[in-house]
């Protein structure tokens, strides 16, 4: 895995430099993921890398995690509150859909959420022209093959370094970057809603999606699940559809 560190700064070097760009920013969620990009982004580019901090009606204990995971990478970081800019946005759909009639309460909290997300990538890209960076996505294999991400949001990036990394994986690039132990063991979560975490939204476990795409034997009630989730979320993986040439 030292090898495999050492293969993806090298990796994140040769892309930026191929788009020009002077480095590499990653949002800093408090999660395990965005914590092993930070690391990476911080040992590949050591003077010109950045995190950002985005609170959005969050969990005050995820900025603390992400704060350090600031301190353990040693990254420069903004602290960037969207909590109002996103009521803003997403009240004033929420008012003109109900003066309509067509605000659909169900489907109001993924909405929510995937706003938040698409907010977040948002001031990524907006403090990334300023410094002329690469935005760096977090997304792992697990991720990646199920769909779990915003399409536009946390999947709307430049470089994804995790693709090929089960979620098992990336925890052992994790303890060898020096990722904090509190970091590393808590349960992985979108942040999108209270409560909200990212195994009771697929219905199953990373541990089995990890074995699926390892080949190994899972029990069909879990197959299943992945299955459905990777063919519903095909379009994500592709850029917008376009018709042929007529």
């Amino acid at each position: 895995m030292e090898n495999q560190i050492a293969k993806l700064v090298e990796w994140l070097q040769q892309k930026v430099k191929e788009a020009n760009a002077n480095g590499a920013i990653v949002g800093i969620s408090g999660g395990i993921d965005s914590a092993v990009v930070t690391h990476l982004i911080k040992r590949a580019f050591p003077d010109q890398s950045l995190g950002l901090i985005m609170p959005c009606k969050s969990n005050p204990k995820d900025q603390e995690d992400a704060l350090r995971v600031v301190e353990s990478s040693g990254i420069d970081h903004y602290v960037i509150n969207l909590t109002e800019t996103h009521q803003a946005l997403f009240g004033e759909v929420e008012k003109q859909l109900q003066a309509t009639g067509e605000w659909n309460e169900e489907k109001a909290r993924l909405g929510d959420g995937n706003t938040r997300a698409r907010l977040r990538m948002t001031t990524l890209y907006a403090v990334a022209n300023n410094f002329n960076y690469l935005v760096v996505g977090t997304d792992n294999a697990a991720e990646w093959h199920t769909g779990y991400f915003t399409k536009y949001g946390d999947g709307g990036v430049d470089l994804v370094p995790l693709v090929h990394f089960t979620k098992g994986e990336v925890g052992e690039m994790a303890r060898l970057l020096g990722v904090p132990d509190e970091v590393i063991h808590k349960a992985p979560t979108a942040g999108l809603w209270e409560g909200q975490t990212d195994e009771n939204e697929m219905g199953t476990t990373y541990n089995m999606i990890d074995k699926y795409l390892k080949g190994e034997e899972v029990p069909e009630q879990d197959r299943a699940v992945i299955e459905r989730l990777h063919a519903r979320s095909e379009h994500k993986r592709h850029l917008a559809a376009a018709p042929p040439k007529f």
